[in-house]
């Protein structure tokens, strides 16, 4: 079978920051999700290639938005993901990785603690009740709420002058059409940022930009 380490070398973009630091690391934060899946279900995409394209690939096609971030949120990081590949990418940022979920978070800060991240915290806490009382740069987060509930989840965020980049699907033009009531009212502006097609007809991934107008 061929590693995630092999199917990383092949599928990340050349020009991605700290490449060979991120094939390495992000291929082991795989291989403990396998090892984890045993006794707990953090995912159901194990193969190697599968879990290169939509955990990882997919976290860092959209890399060049987070390049000049200071501070990032992940809300909801589950297993890790986008926030894990994205610290590992940008050492220089500061990342929280925010999780609900007492045993996914504690499996996260397993992970931060092996790959040796000191950029990276975990908190085992609703990213909407972490925002209350930090201003991070960009908040991002791949399994959020449809944009018209994530709106007022993430308001303390906008209030901060945060950038919130959220990854949605191919879907996300119907999205932004429920929510843009919802988003006027506050004053927001929401737009698709960047599209991208994942490998192997894997999906089509929209990253949509929510920020004040």
């Amino acid at each position: 079978m061929v590693s995630f380490a092999a199917e990383l070398a092949a599928l990340l973009p050349q020009d991605l920051p700290n490449r060979a630091n991120v094939i390495e690391k992000a291929a082991r934060h795989l291989e403990m999700i396998v090892e984890i899946n045993k006794v707990m279900n953090l995912t159901r995409i194990t193969d190697p290639r599968e879990a290169a394209i939509k955990h990882v690939l997919d976290s860092l096609l959209p890399w060049r938005l987070f390049e000049n971030a200071k501070g990032i949120a992940d809300a909801g990081t589950g297993p890790g993901f986008p926030g894990i590949p994205l610290a590992i990418t940008f050492p220089q940022a500061k990342f929280t990785l925010l999780d609900a979920t007492q045993k996914k978070a504690r499996f996260v800060e397993s992970v931060v603690t092996a790959l040796d991240l000191p950029n990276v915290e975990v908190v085992p806490q609703r990213a909407e009740e972490w925002l209350q009382k930090h201003k991070p740069s960009i908040v991002t987060g791949r399994a959020v709420a449809p944009l018209v509930k994530a709106i007022p989840l993430f308001a303390p965020a906008f209030k901060s002058g945060a950038r919130v980049l959220l990854y949605k699907g191919p879907d996300a033009e119907s999205e932004i059409a429920e929510a843009t009531p919802e988003a006027r009212k506050r004053r927001l502006r929401l737009k698709i940022v960047y599209r991208y097609e994942l490998p192997d007809t894997l999906g089509v991934r929209t990253l949509v930009e929510i920020v004040r107008a």
